[in-house]
């Protein structure tokens, strides 16, 4: 898929990921198509990295893919025993204390948990494939845009392992606790008119529509009032943690906060 940002000087590019900024908007790219954006502790630093390295004035952050296929999850490498060059293997990891375990995935948790910060929104545009890790990356994002020939699926369960990239609890908020352990336990490929039923995404459109839809939808986006759409967001997040009625009290909370801006005697 061609890149839109392809003419702005990357503020990050390196290990298979690339941060381009145009004021309100960032765009991260994983840029590996011939290994199908295959991930690597690499790859995850480079996207915690480029996270922290958003600038202040970016609303929006849009999530693509180089290629045919959004990501293939992990690369096949980290099932080897030597592994990746310079990293633990997954032996070295099972050998190591408890607290070096949960440490490093700990670590490589970071690059898919910054996406849901209140203070931007962010859009996965997937197309192809997007397997393990690649699923759960496009599940990181607030928002997903899917290309008709999508095919999600979480195949940690059979390899032995659990899905620990952050992706169970969004999984299970968008499709609900039976259909997230069916997807999950049996492996299988959710297409893009499930995905769209189920909530997984907000809109399929043919490929060679997908770049036009994620564009006219960060305009969308960017059409509000930043500040009240920061609010919101905090608002919806939060939302399945409150009761009926903590949920009632941080409307009025909030709507206090606009309203004091608005008029001019905000803190």
């Amino acid at each position: 898929m061609a890149s839109p940002d392809q003419d702005l000087v990357p503020v990050l590019d390196k290990d298979g990921v690339r941060l381009t900024v145009d004021d309100a908007i960032a765009t991260v790219t994983l840029t590996n198509p011939d290994k199908r954006n295959a991930q690597s502790p690499a790859l995850w630093r480079a996207l915690t990295e480029a996270g922290r390295q958003l600038p202040g004035s970016v609303r929006v952050v849009l999530l693509r893919a180089e290629g045919k296929s959004f990501s293939a999850g992990l690369d096949r490498q980290a099932f080897t025993p030597e592994g990746f060059d310079g990293e633990p293997s997954f032996i070295d990891l099972a050998r190591g204390s408890d607290a070096e375990l949960d440490a490093t995935i700990a670590e490589y948790q970071e690059a898919f948990t910054w996406w849901r910060r209140s203070d931007i929104v962010s859009v996965a545009a997937v197309q192809g494939h997007a397997i393990g890790a690649g699923f759960q990356l496009a599940l990181a994002c607030d928002l997903r845009v899917v290309a008709d020939d999508v095919k999600f699926a979480m195949r940690e369960t059979s390899l032995g392992l659990v899905p620990d990239l952050t992706g169970t609890h969004p999984l299970v908020s968008l499709v609900g606790y039976a259909r997230a352990l069916e997807i999950c336990v049996t492996g299988r490929f959710v297409t893009a008119d499930e995905a769209v039923s189920t909530g997984l995404a907000n809109v399929a459109v043919p490929a060679g529509q997908l770049d036009d839809t994620v564009r006219d939808l960060t305009a969308a986006l960017l059409a509000a009032p930043r500040d009240a759409v920061i609010e919101t967001k905090a608002l919806l997040r939060g939302a399945q943690e409150r009761t009926y009625e903590e949920q009632r009290g941080a409307e009025r909370q909030a709507q206090a906060r606009r309203l004091r801006d608005l008029a001019g005697v905000g803190d």
